[in-house]
């Protein structure tokens, strides 16, 4: 398993940015999978979006398709979530997850994942 540490986040205007990263300890990054999670108060983890191992396949929640951006950078074992125009309802910690190999358009439940971070809140003033 790889060990997960997200930073980046914080607290930010309506219609602002952050960009969230997630540092991944060992040598196999990049036969990782990752995604990106979130949870706000009262609510189940739900998905953001997800990258493939080789970052050429990447999939969205349809509530962040052309708001959210994820990358990944294999060379410094990092992914990173940038979120554009942010709302209110974005508001939520953020989760970094790893899965060992490939995934598909429909890996998107917290359990398709085997490696969590421990989280980083966003909070979006209105």
């Amino acid at each position: 398993q790889v060990q997960l540490v997200e930073s980046g986040g914080g607290l930010v205007q309506a219609g602002g940015s952050l960009r969230l990263s997630c540092a991944a300890s060992g040598r196999t990054f990049s036969s990782y999978a990752m995604g990106w999670f979130r949870q706000a108060p009262g609510k189940e983890r739900e998905f953001v979006a997800a990258i493939s191992w080789g970052g050429l396949s990447t999939y969205y929640a349809d509530s962040v398709k052309g708001q959210f951006t994820i990358s990944r950078d294999n060379a410094k074992n990092t992914v990173y979530l940038q979120m554009n125009s942010l709302k209110p309802e974005d508001t939520a910690v953020y989760y970094c997850a790893a899965e060992f190999g490939v995934i598909g358009r429909s890996s998107n439940r917290p359990t398709d994942f085997g490696s969590w971070g421990q989280g980083t809140q966003v909070t979006v003033s209105s």
